[in-house]
């Protein structure tokens, strides 16, 4: 293995907490007294986001913005003015986990390049790219790639950065549909982080699946790092 490549929003950092927090809160704003808990409110956005994205690439950014709009729309809540720029915003400032850094820090030592490849913008993940406050080697976007992940476009141009054959990367993601699907029928090795002990679901089964990023410090062959919970 010679590179590890990464789902960014969900893997590296708290998307699901970030976009629930803000969901919630932009409900209470438009005036809903008792809304859906946030969690309940982010998986039906995100179902509208998927269908979104599988058409022709457009920025990451109208894709907030409209996918919110169309939550807005189902619920009946009449949206702040300037909540889809908020929400954007918010992306910028979503932080890692806690296990983010001290795993990528192992992979790094264990000399493996570090690459991302991620549904967004240039402009937000440079913003994420200050939360994690580590370097990689190479990030791709979608707005690179002018394509979304479950396509494939992002994947191949990660490989072609990287010029290694897909056997020698390991692609580490939480998204089972977005990412472990199409990178296995690419030829990379996968590693499905399934923080919430989820079943897996139907379709190619990856050849790893860790409970969090920790299993990626033991795989990457370092020593317990620093703050990983004890095991005794």
């Amino acid at each position: 293995m010679r590179a590890l490549t990464f789902d960014c929003y969900g893997t590296l950092v708290d998307w699901e907490g970030g976009a629930a927090s803000f969901l919630y809160a932009a409900a209470r704003r438009a005036g809903v007294t008792e809304p859906p808990a946030g969690d309940a409110l982010r998986e039906r956005w995100e179902g509208l986001q998927f269908s979104l994205i599988q058409g022709p690439w457009r920025p990451y950014r109208e894709v907030l913005a409209e996918s919110l709009a169309a939550l807005a729309a189902e619920a009946g809540w009449s949206l702040v003015p300037g909540e889809a720029a908020a929400f954007v915003e918010a992306m910028r400032t979503w932080q890692p986990f806690p296990d983010t850094r001290p795993a990528l820090l192992a992979a790094r030592r264990a000399g493996l390049r570090l690459a991302i490849v991620s549904n967004t913008d240039d402009d937000i993940i440079s913003h994420t790219l200050r939360q994690i406050g580590l370097p990689v080697d190479l990030v791709v976007t979608a707005e690179e790639a002018g394509a979304y992940k479950p396509a494939e476009a992002p994947f191949r141009l990660a490989l072609e950065r990287l010029g290694e054959p897909p056997e020698r990367v390991l692609h580490v993601a939480f998204g089972f549909r977005y990412d472990i699907g199409p990178a296995r029928r690419l030829g990379f090795r996968t590693a499905w982080v399934n923080r919430h002990r989820e079943a897996q679901p139907e379709g190619a089964a990856p050849d790893l699946e860790w409970p969090d990023l920790w299993s990626l410090a033991a795989f990457a062959g370092g020593a317990q790092p620093p703050g990983r919970p004890s095991t005794r």
